[in-house]
C-alpha cells in the first residue's frame, strides 16, 4: 500500500461539478492499494500519518504531528500510484489492486484515521476527479507499507 501525503493550507475535491470533500491545514492523501495488502499495511500507514512529524512548531522546524495540529486529510483513491512505467509508453497497472479489495482498504483507512480523532473528507472511489490544493512548503512524503515487511 503508498500513500503519498502532501501538506496542505486547503484542499477541496470535485466530481461531476460539485464539491464532495473541503478542508483547511493537513494533509491531501492520495491513497493507492495492491494486491497482497491488508489490514496490517492499513494499520501501519495510518500511524505513520497521524504521527509523521512533517507541521512546523514554534521554531520553524518540522517537529509536529497531523494529531498535534488537530489537522484533516483530504483522502484520495489512487490506483495510478501502481502504474509501472518502466516499459514501452503507456503504463502497466497489473499491480493495482482490483476494484473491490482496494475499496474496503481505501475505506479501512479512512475509518481508522477518523477512529483516532482525525476529521477527514473524501473524493469518490472510482470516479474522475479533479482535486485542488495549496501544497505548503511544499511539503511531499511518500509512505509505502512494504517497507514494514523489510
Amino acid at each position: 500500500m503508498k500513500v503519498i501525503l502532501q501538506r496542505v493550507t486547503d484542499a477541496s475535491v470535485t466530481v461531476d461539478n460539485e464539491v464532495i470533500g473541503k478542508i483547511q491545514d493537513g494533509y491531501v492523501a492520495l491513497v493507492g492499494v495492491t494486491h497482497e495488502d491488508t489490514v496490517e499495511d492499513v494499520e501501519y500507514l495510518v500511524n505513520k500519518t497521524i504521527h509523521l512529524r512533517v507541521f512546523e512548531d514554534e521554531n520553524g522546524k518540522m517537529n509536529v504531528s497531523l494529531q498535534d495540529t488537530k489537522g484533516s486529510v483530504l483522502s484520495i483513491s489512487q490506483f495510478t500510484l501502481y502504474g509501472d512505467t518502466r516499459k514501452g509508453r503507456r503504463p502497466n497497472f497489473m499491480e493495482a489492486a482490483k476494484p473491490d479489495h482496494a475499496e474496503k482498504l481505501y475505506e479501512l483507512y479512512n475509518e481508522r484515521l477518523r477512529e483516532e480523532g482525525i476529521h477527514v473528507e473524501t473524493g469518490k472511489f472510482g470516479a474522475e476527479m479533479d482535486v485542488a490544493l495549496t501544497n505548503n512548503g511544499p511539503v511531499t512524503m511518500i509512505l509505502e507499507s512494504e517497507a514494514q515487511r523489510k
